[in-house]
């Protein structure tokens, strides 16, 4: 078999565009890959152009070895965000060529099952105004889904530092939700980076009370000697990796020991193969995984074959069923969560389908550039 094409579609929503592949087949077989390309759509869409010819037509999709030796070592710029998208939307569908010329599930393909379902948590469920009165009733709504963990930022602005106003008004949006949810619910709680270590970890005392499951991201993280100092003053386990992109860029992190959960997004980070190593060295650091997934059902489809198979695991964020939940139309097929579980994918393959029709109803999110310039020199006379 081998690689004889691609196409790309962009999936446009309100707050983000999703990007998914199809790679086709000489036997017409394809498979579906996804990413969310936060500002880069066009840089992902730039260097698939080019990468594509180089390393991955006339390849056969069973050797995914070959692909991302091709699309690192081969390659003499080394991988970052861009690169480790492209190859991984790209190896996601090899895997999915793999399962249905197989007739098998890809979690088969990656050594088989260790558990019979999938936990998950909840993400987009607080698109309300930031209350403790709307986040209780909004954290009501997600048990009512059959969530039974559920995650949220409640910090709204902070750079380095948080002041004396907000720092009460984030934990009172936390204490709402502890009590909407009750004692025996997961929250897990969201921090985008935004804090220095000793922001971190006065707010890690002032939230130790709520029994949060983590804290995730609360630095920067581009330093990972800040992550191992508030790791050393908290009991709260801490949760990084969404924005580490290659196995290299932990090494650091697992040698300081900086964090007890791995976050990776597979999506980002060059796929299933890619994310099973890391799980491989993470479980050798007693460190679990729960990765970071912001896409749609491609891509939460192919974290859940990830899921099935990997010893370390903990638990699988999900936004769709509160975020965006048409894009759910374009690519059938996904499980749905169950008393706080996905059941295993049903394959072959990934288990999901392109639904063109509805793909076309929701086009890519366009900026109009003179009106943003416009906007822009209003705004720069006004100052």
């Amino acid at each position: 078999m081998k690689i004889t094409g691609i196409r790309t579609h962009v999936l446009g929503t309100p707050w983000r565009n999703l990007t998914i592949v199809e790679v086709l087949t000489d036997e017409g077989i394809t498979g579906l890959g996804e990413v969310r390309m936060l500002n880069h759509t066009d840089a992902l869409l730039g260097y698939l152009q080019e990468a594509v010819p180089n390393h991955v037509l006339g390849a056969d999709p069973f050797e995914i070895e070959g692909l991302v030796l091709r699309m690192t070592r081969h390659d003499y710029a080394r991988p970052g965000e861009i690169a480790m998208s492209a190859l991984a939307i790209l190896e996601i569908a090899c895997w999915d060529i793999q399962g249905k010329a197989l007739g098998l599930p890809v979690y088969k393909l990656l050594g088989g099952a260790v558990r019979d379902k999938i936990k998950a948590y909840a993400n987009g469920w607080y698109q309300v105004e930031r209350t403790p009165e709307q986040f209780h009733a909004a954290a009501k709504r997600v048990l009512e889904r059959g969530y039974r963990a559920l995650k949220l930022d409640p910090f709204g602005a902070g750079m380095f530092e948080l002041d004396a106003g907000e720092t009460s008004r984030s934990l009172a949006l936390v204490e709402a939700v502890r009590d909407a949810v009750g004692p025996d619910v997961e929250i897990l709680l969201e921090m985008h980076g935004r804090f220095s270590p000793n922001t971190a970890i006065r707010l890690a005392g002032q939230l130790a009370k709520y029994r949060p499951e983590w804290l995730e991201e609360p630095v920067p993280p581009e330093n990972l000697k800040a992550l191992a100092k508030v790791r050393e003053h908290t009991d709260i386990p801490i949760a990084t990796g969404e924005r580490l992109h290659t196995r290299f860029d932990y090494r650091e992190l697992f040698e300081l020991q900086a964090a007890d959960i791995l976050q990776t997004d597979i999506t980002h980070s060059g796929g299933l193969l890619e994310a099973k190593k890391l799980a491989g060295t993470a479980e050798t650091h007693y460190m679990l995984m729960a990765p970071h997934n912001v896409g749609g059902p491609i891509s939460t489809a192919a974290n859940l074959h990830l899921a099935a198979t990997t010893v370390n695991f903990k638990i699988q964020e999900h936004f769709n069923d509160f975020a965006d939940s048409y894009v759910k139309e374009c690519a059938p097929g996904l499980p749905e969560v169950k008393d706080g579980y996905f059941p295993l994918p049903n394959g072959p393959g990934l288990g999901v389908e392109l639904n063109r029709e509805a793909l076309a109803k929701y086009p890519r999110a366009k900026v109009n550039f003179n009106l943003f310039a416009e906007g822009w020199e209003r705004r720069q006379a006004k100052s």
